[in-house]
């Protein structure tokens, strides 16, 4: 008999969990299936509100009715302008919801690409539903493509603490920390982003960019070398490791680079222009001065007053037509230190001259030495300075306190450049004679050219 109780009772169990079980797949199907949209309900629901709002386009209950039907549809084309209206005459109609019509207003707007306007609703949903996920989120979205990166930056952290698993937040917020300068602090959620879209090449190139602002150069040098095939980001990503590597005098790496640049089809004139300008700015490091001048004078067809673009090409071609000049104010110290010897010998014609000393300095050399001829003798020194600048009155008072400590009878003070009024003015009375560039150009052409 007990054993027929306890078969019985276990079988009023399992019925009784069957039944449990039954009703409660029935209720998943029933709310499964209301999730659906019902076309006949919302067929219904756009007839006879849009019958109401011909007779009153204001008519509360059939706007938000309608809206709301449009809206589930994800036809945002149609929403919009009833939310827009819904936003409009919340005032006079408490029965309307303003923080929803708001939110919805500013979203519709965004999924349209009317930024400026979501701002309308998304303003109202700020005030109302502060911590709200969405309101934070589409606002700081909105600010992102206004590009008003610090307040998008604001909205977007918050939201990401309202729901620290929303992955659309992680690009906008990216990108907007990496627009803002915040470079290091974006990376965080560019990677995130990558991760979510391997092939954003976009944030790929972000994530380069804001490495190397960072301090991360060898690895941001990797991915700008991976991206530089790229037909859209491969040209700014050569220009990034042309400089990286022409910072680090890596001359032929970053020729290599500008180069790659510069043959992508259909590039943007202002990177044409700044990848044209680096690669010359290349070639005269390398003392390449023909490829150069053709790079400038490409900038120079596109936008004629493109930075110094004009003197640069003046100054080069003046120093591919002399090269003596180009050794002057570009080659190695060696060759620099030769022909300023050879302007020495040179200096004052039929005079023997035996140099007693050269020193070498940042801003050139001084050589010190015996002149003799036949009616005078003289112990001279002779400073050149390596510039085209304006050498100024500090550098010929420092020339004339090396002339006292050496015990020369006088100096002579030779620059590729001008020297200002006021070292002018200090020679009067001194034994200094400036040779500005005019006359140090043509005592160049004399000597012979270093080979």
């Amino acid at each position: 008999m007990l054993n027929l109780y306890i078969l019985g009772t276990a079988g009023v169990i399992i019925l009784a969990a069957v039944a449990i079980g039954f009703f409660i797949s029935s209720k998943k199907d029933s709310s499964s299936n209301s999730a659906v949209p019902d076309k006949k309900k919302d067929s219904k629901i756009i007839k006879e509100a849009t019958k109401k709002l011909r007779q009153d386009p204001h008519h509360a209950s059939s706007l938000i009715a309608l809206s709301d039907c449009y809206y589930r549809q994800h036809d945002f084309e149609k929403a919009f302008p009833l939310y827009n209206t819904l936003v409009d005459i919340v005032k006079l109609h408490p029965e309307i919801d303003e923080a929803t019509v708001a939110i919805r207003q500013g979203i519709c707007a965004i999924k349209l690409g009317k930024i400026q306007e979501s701002f309308k609703g998304l303003g109202i949903a700020m005030q109302k539903k502060p911590n709200d996920f969405d309101t934070c989120y589409y606002l700081g979205y909105a600010c992102f493509q206004n590009n008003d990166y610090p307040h998008a930056v604001s909205c977007l952290k918050k939201a990401l603490l309202i729901n620290p698993d929303a992955n659309q937040v992680f690009e906008p917020l990216g990108k907007s920390l990496y627009k803002s300068g915040k470079f290091k602090e974006s990376l965080r959620f560019l990677r995130r982003t990558i991760d979510e879209h391997p092939d954003d090449k976009e944030s790929l190139f972000e994530i380069a960019d804001a490495m190397y602002e960072s301090g991360y150069g060898d690895k941001a040098m990797k991915i700008f070398m991976h991206l530089r095939p790229d037909p859209v980001f491969g040209p700014r990503s050569c220009l990034a490791a042309g400089k990286m590597h022409f910072n680090a005098k890596q001359y032929e790496k970053a020729l290599q680079d500008f180069s790659i640049g510069l043959k992508i089809p259909d590039l943007a004139p202002e990177v044409l222009v700044d990848l044209n300008y680096n690669l010359a700015q290349t070639c005269f490091a390398m003392n390449k001065m023909g490829p150069g001048l053709d790079a400038l004078k490409q900038i120079q067809a596109i936008t004629p007053n493109y930075k110094d673009v004009s003197t640069l090409i003046s100054r080069y071609q003046e120093l591919n037509q002399n090269s003596n000049l180009k050794t002057y104010l570009m080659s190695g110290t060696s060759d620099f230190v030769a022909l300023c010897r050879k302007v020495v010998a040179t200096y004052y014609k039929g005079a023997f001259v035996k140099v007693s000393d050269i020193s070498i300095n940042q801003e050139g050399a001084d050589i010190l030495c015996q002149v003799e001829s036949a009616k005078w003798e003289d112990t001279e020194l002779f400073r050149f300075y390596r510039t085209s600048s304006v050498v100024g009155e500090l550098y010929v008072r420092d020339f004339h306190a090396k002339i006292k400590d050496t015990k020369a009878d006088k100096g002579v003070c030779l620059a590729a450049g001008l020297f200002s009024e006021g070292a002018h003015k200090y020679t009067e009375g001194r034994p200094i004679d400036l040779v500005e560039k005019d006359v140090l150009v043509k005592m160049l052409k004399k000597v012979d050219t270093i080979n």
